[in-house]
């Protein structure tokens, strides 16, 4: 969807960046600035800074930053568009309509109209569990310890044991038998006709991260089968890129994500306080559902069953997380099945005991090994000490790969030395890890040249930003040329454009870019830190030296890439007479 550059700017700038924020973040004023617990990394000192003069926020220990817009999309997980209109109903603007062509109204209004019928069949399902034909489903919920509030929280409901009630009454609110059939509502068959997909059983509706309905999941009443049923797959519900409960979770903030295996775990555990619980939709843990985890977390806890199949599944569960970049560590629940069961038996503090002792995944994957071996055999154990070292060439950073041999060796009283050699032999043989790099002696890695050039850059754009004042005086010195890095050139010169008109808005450059790591760096752009001197003239020097500096860069490289390109030649001495002038003269930051 398009909206106007003005239209998007009247929106932003109705809405407060402090004042929004707030609303999700609690921050506290410091200076001219506020601040606050970065609500997209875990931290215990605040280092997440809200600007009301720039209007952007800037996460100095996560690098998260952006303006009101890049605050929405990531805290809510919304698109730009969604963003804008939540904002706009926020703020009270009205948007124009959506134009689309003939091939998107297509898909947008059958994706609608299928979220429509989804929303129609939950309120139909959550009737009839409230009515007398919903009595059997409703006592099958109180049996399982939920409450009237949890039950009205995931909307569950009951599917009637006739088998057409919901297809009559979606055909009276006037949708048709093949939409009804597209959501995956109803089969069709030469013998029975169009009839309900879901019948006598307790309905879990599925719904987006945006609380939108796109799917159920039914359990069945009695000893029908299969015990429980999903939804097929529609064009608004893919099961391997979505997570039953992910719509409370995702703003939970607990520092980690739950995966379990059932929708009744999850409810159990949001009922008992653990909102940070989500569950596969009745299939196996995909990488796709690792990607949209780690857009809110970076430690996923396994919840799994404690039976064979569960932990088979935890297996691979570790593999995909490993493959995503997630840490991962595994509850115990035993002596009990599942979160559910154990939840009932021994309550919520216990659940908590064990979620702070989950064992780190790659320990609890050697346990498991530990169970196909033998280890009062000596070959046995040997064959499962190689089996260990294998494993244990898959960290290819070395100080991980250390402390993983360190801790193994402990635990199975290998010896550290010994384990340490049997892990190098098998890399040679096996090549499964590369050789070790390893520094010389009391020499740390040094910053390249690269590196100081793009953050004296980034200090002059801040300087900028800070104090706009300054601008009109060295105007006829710096251009959005002078930047060396394609982006650092576009922001300056949207910058400079502004500030020519004596206007300095900062915020509205970032929605300039729609990809979130470059809002990410556009807003690191406007806050990298500048030393504070002590006294005017020192403050003068520093800029004075920043700007130079940026002038040098910019001689410097334009002069590398000479050529034969003759714009080049012409700024390459214009840049050296204004880098000449520039150094004797003064420039007063009043």
């Amino acid at each position: 969807m398009y909206y106007p550059d003005e239209l998007i700017e009247e929106v932003r700038m109705k809405n407060d960046i402090v004042e929004v924020i707030s609303g999700y973040v609690r921050l506290q004023k410091k200076g001219a600035n506020y601040f606050g617990l970065c609500p997209f990394h875990n931290e215990k000192s605040p280092s997440f800074s809200v600007s009301p003069g720039k209007q952007m926020y800037y996460c100095f220990g996560c690098g998260a930053g952006g303006n009101v817009y890049t605050f929405i999309q990531e805290y809510e997980n919304y698109t730009f568009p969604e963003a804008v209109k939540m904002l706009a109903d926020r703020a009270g603007v009205n948007l124009p309509e959506i134009e689309y062509s003939e091939e998107a109204k297509k898909a947008e209004g059958k994706r609608s109209r299928l979220l429509e019928i989804n929303k129609e069949a939950a309120k139909y399902f959550y009737f009839q569990l409230r009515a007398r034909q919903g009595e059997v489903g409703y006592s099958y919920l109180r049996g399982r310890q939920l409450t009237d509030e949890t039950i009205k929280k995931f909307g569950l409901g009951f599917a009637n044991k006739t088998s057409n009630d919901l297809v009559q009454y979606l055909r009276s609110k006037g949708f048709t038998p093949e939409l009804i059939h597209e959501a995956g509502l109803c089969n069709v068959d030469e013998k029975h006709g169009m009839y309900d997909k879901f019948w006598n059983r307790v309905i879990f509706p599925i719904e987006d991260i945006n609380h939108r309905v796109i799917g159920f999941g039914g359990r069945v009443m009695g000893d029908g089968s299969p015990k429980y049923l999903n939804s097929p797959e529609t064009p608004v519900f893919d099961k391997s890129r979505n997570l039953y409960g992910l719509n409370f979770a995702r703003t939970s903030r607990k520092g980690n994500i739950i995966l379990c295996e059932g929708y009744m775990d999850v409810i159990a555990m949001h009922q008992a306080g653990f909102d940070q619980a989500v569950a596969s939709l009745g299939t196996a843990f995909t990488m796709g559902q690792a990607g949209l985890l780690k857009r809110y977390t970076r430690e996923v806890l396994l919840s799994y069953d404690s039976d064979g199949a569960g932990v088979k599944a935890a297996l691979r569960a570790i593999g995909i997380l490993k493959e995503s970049g997630l840490t991962g560590k595994v509850i115990n629940l035993e002596p009990y099945k599942d979160p559910d069961e154990f939840m009932k038996n021994l309550g919520k503090e216990a659940f908590q005991e064990r979620i702070d002792h989950a064992e780190n995944s790659f320990l609890f994957e050697i346990r498991m090994l530990e169970k196909e071996f033998n280890l009062s055999d000596p070959e046995d154990k040997t064959r499962f000490h190689r089996e260990i070292a294998r494993k244990l060439c898959d960290f290819s950073e070395e100080v991980e790969r250390e402390n993983y041999i360190e801790a193994v060796a402990d635990k199975y009283h290998i010896g550290f030395e010994n384990l340490r050699k049997l892990v190098g032999s098998t890399a040679a043989k096996t090549g499964l890890a590369r050789p070790v790099e390893r520094p010389k002696s009391g020499i740390q890695k040094k910053v390249t040249p690269e590196e100081n050039s793009r953050r004296t850059q980034r200090l002059l754009l801040t300087w900028l930003v800070e104090e706009p004042q300054v601008y009109p005086k060295i105007s006829r010195f710096l251009s959005a040329e002078d930047f060396t890095e394609e982006l650092y050139v576009r922001v300056a010169q949207r910058l400079f454009a502004g500030l020519e008109k004596g206007e300095l808005n900062a915020a509205s450059i970032i929605s300039l870019f729609p990809e979130e790591e470059e809002q990410r760096e556009v807003a690191s752009l406007f806050n990298t830190k500048l030393i504070e001197p002590e006294t005017q003239s020192e403050k003068e020097k520093a800029f004075h030296d920043i700007l130079v500096s940026v002038k040098r860069i910019s001689y410097e490289y334009n002069t590398s890439r000479l050529g034969t390109d003759v714009e080049a030649l012409n700024r390459v001495i214009e840049g050296k007479k204004a880098l000449e002038e520039l150094s004797k003269t003064h420039i007063s930051l009043n």
